[in-house]
């Protein structure tokens, strides 16, 4: 192998394929829900290690605002092909809590996560204060997207009847206002806090067709993992008495977010404050203006149902809660180890809320 890639590198890269084919091989041999479920959580953590490696490498070129939108277009693949499986089989409630579960899992514990690693290696770490404002306010947007159609359908209330019309009129302008936001998200973001390179680093870098293969590969082989990830879920959670509700929200959240969960917090580890930003909050807005649209509209033609954006009040609480403490934690351009344990705290709280629910039959 060229002498660019390291040996840690070549290790991952060797555990990314070994595992894959491993869930491949159980999959077709017939093995237990639970034993596949485990392999693939295994496959997807190894191919999320590789998009790590490779968003190291194309950060060392772009800019953090366009390495953010890139890693986390690639890093929602997964998200997009569990929902579109979901949808054919119309399970609307678990493609619902996995969309809410995901933009939950990136504001709360991965971004508690990496200001946890951050903070206790670094202590009080800095980044761009203007991109994090614009972010946030954006996710308040995504909020409202859901609370508005969900009050406006309740009983007595002025669209009752007419959810789908709703959401698709709401779909259409979150889109709008996504394709409007990737300008500003590609022209700002400079060079990563502590991103500097030594000499001997930069002459190990990759070559930019190597960095962006290796991330193409790794998502798509993420994408298709995560649906034998989640052809998986429903028997072996059931088996293990796992509520609907927890299994979406938590458990198909935070696989189809892996690839992130695992960039986003070494980005802040590696003092990298404004890579680690717009890795994770992108991951979270694209999920919020973009997947969560596309899939309403996607809906109107397969499936036999529609999906809505209207959710129950528990998740609409939860979303706003998350995302007024995440706007107020990174609006003043700062963040600490206590602070990421707040948001942690919050999103353990989440989980336990729908932990005690009906089971997934099997």
């Amino acid at each position: 192998m060229p002498a660019y890639l390291a040996t840690r590198t070549r290790i991952i890269a060797i555990a990314a394929l070994a595992a894959s084919a491993t869930a491949f091989g159980l999959r077709l041999g017939g093995a237990s829900s639970v034993l596949v479920f485990a392999t693939t959580g295994v496959a997807l953590a190894a191919l999320a290690a590789m998009v790590s490696e490779g968003t190291d490498q194309l950060g060392r070129r772009l800019g953090t605002g366009a390495t953010g939108v890139l890693q986390s277009a690639l890093g929602n693949l997964p998200e997009f092909f569990i929902c579109i499986f979901a949808l054919r089989a119309g399970l609307l409630d678990v493609v619902r809590s996995a969309l809410i579960g995901s933009i939950l899992a990136n504001t709360l514990l991965v971004l508690g996560l990496a200001f946890i690693a951050g903070g206790i290696r670094h202590g009080v770490q800095r980044f761009g204060g203007d991109q994090t404002r614009t972010m946030s306010t954006l996710l308040l947007l995504a909020v409202a997207a859901l609370a508005i159609p969900t009050i406006a359908t309740a009983p007595g209330g002025p669209d009752r009847g007419h959810d789908t019309e709703l959401s698709v009129v709401v779909s259409v302008i979150l889109l709008i206002v996504f394709v409007a936001s990737i300008p500003f998200s590609l022209g700002h973001g400079g060079p990563a806090v502590g991103a500097t390179e030594s000499p001997d680093e930069l002459e190990l870098a990759w070559p930019i067709g190597l960095a962006v293969g290796a991330l193409l590969a790794s998502g798509i082989g993420a994408a298709i993992v995560s649906d034998w990830f989640v052809e998986a879920l429903k028997p072996a959670t059931a088996s293990l008495g796992m509520s609907e509700s927890f299994a979406g929200l938590v458990v198909v959240a935070i696989a189809g977010n892996a690839v992130e969960n695992v960039v986003g917090i070494r980005a802040m580890a590696a003092d990298k404050g404004d890579l680690a930003i717009s890795l994770i909050l992108n991951s979270s807005l694209q999920v919020a203006l973009a997947l969560t649209p596309i899939l309403v509209i996607a809906s109107l033609f397969i499936g036999s149902t529609a999906l809505t954006l209207v959710v129950s009040p528990l998740l609409v609480a939860a979303l706003a809660l998350a995302t007024l403490l995440t706007a107020f934690v990174v609006v003043d351009g700062e963040s600490t180890w206590l602070e990421g344990l707040a948001l942690v705290g919050l999103y353990v709280i989440v989980a336990a809320s729908v932990w005690w629910g009906a089971p997934i039959g099997g």
